[in-house]
């Protein structure tokens, strides 16, 4: 399922995929330098003049510091809220094309159905997305659907609704309660921020979130991602999430290493 996506990068220091659809290829989030994004991309056979559009979440720099190299590519469409886009902007020494949406809004682009939602994070006005393509009963290319939702603090009604419409989840894993707490290179207050309803999903929060879904949805594969570098790892999400894997067996779960991306992620299959 899903051979169209590829995630770049996901970690507290860079996220970015790639969504490929029969007529469109899109980024989500571009959380590392432009350079670093064309040379992913054409690691999996893509470069930068093929995309058609960016979708951003957030301002934060580990989703958005690559506005700088794309804007450069002034019929590249970046889309995001008008906060998202002013706060982005203010950073940069070009004019990026923004393409801007409300929060909550649903609309198209080329062949991909979006829909847009609210997330709690420490952010202006973060979103997550829904993006939908394909045609019902078509054998060749079949309706699909995949939810991107990471940088959160917890996760309201709303966006619960929005995973169980989708095929595919991408939903982030930040940290480890035990780590976060030993960790001597935050502070305090860091560490209250990063738990807070604001902050991120530890793994506990994203498995109760999955586990309570209780196989009720159209749910195929799950990306475990945006794994913390210091406060999580590879071992201790697979060790957390693998008792989903045998309770249901139609879904697969895959955990993105923050070192490596998507090529470690295929390695980590439960």
């Amino acid at each position: 399922m899903l051979s169209d996506f590829q995630i770049l990068g996901s970690s507290s220091s860079g996220n970015c995929a790639l969504l490929r659809t029969g007529h469109t290829r899109i980024l989500i989030d571009a959380g590392f330098s432009g350079k670093r994004i064309g040379q992913m991309l054409e690691g999996i056979g893509e470069s930068l003049a093929n995309l058609d559009a960016v979708f951003l979440t957030h301002e934060h720099q580990d989703h958005a510091q690559g506005l700088r190299g794309l804007s450069r590519r002034p019929d590249l469409p970046i889309f995001a809220n008008r906060d998202t886009a002013d706060a982005v902007q203010a950073k940069l020494c070009r004019p990026a094309n923004w393409q801007y949406f409300e929060t909550g809004a649903s609309f198209r682009f080329r062949d991909i159905e979006i829909c847009t939602f609210s997330l709690p994070h420490d952010a202006y006005d973060p979103v997550g997305y829904r993006f939908h393509w394909g045609e019902d009963d078509d054998l060749f290319s079949p309706r699909q659907g995949l939810a991107w939702v990471t940088d959160l603090g917890y996760v309201p009604e709303n966006v619960r609704s929005h995973i169980c419409e989708v095929e595919t989840l991408v939903i982030e894993a930040n940290y480890d309660e035990n780590l976060l707490e030993q960790d001597n290179k935050r502070p305090w207050s860091t560490k209250q921020r990063i738990r807070g309803r604001h902050g991120h999903l530890s793994n506990d929060a994203t498995f109760n979130l999955l586990e309570s879904l209780n196989g009720n949805t159209k749910l195929r594969q799950v990306y475990l991602a945006h794994l913390s570098k210091d406060c999580n790892s590879v071992p201790l999400v697979r060790e957390k999430f693998a008792p989903l894997g045998r309770i249901h067996a139609n879904l697969q779960l895959h955990v993105v290493d923050p070192t490596f991306g998507i090529a470690a992620a295929s390695n980590a299959t439960m």
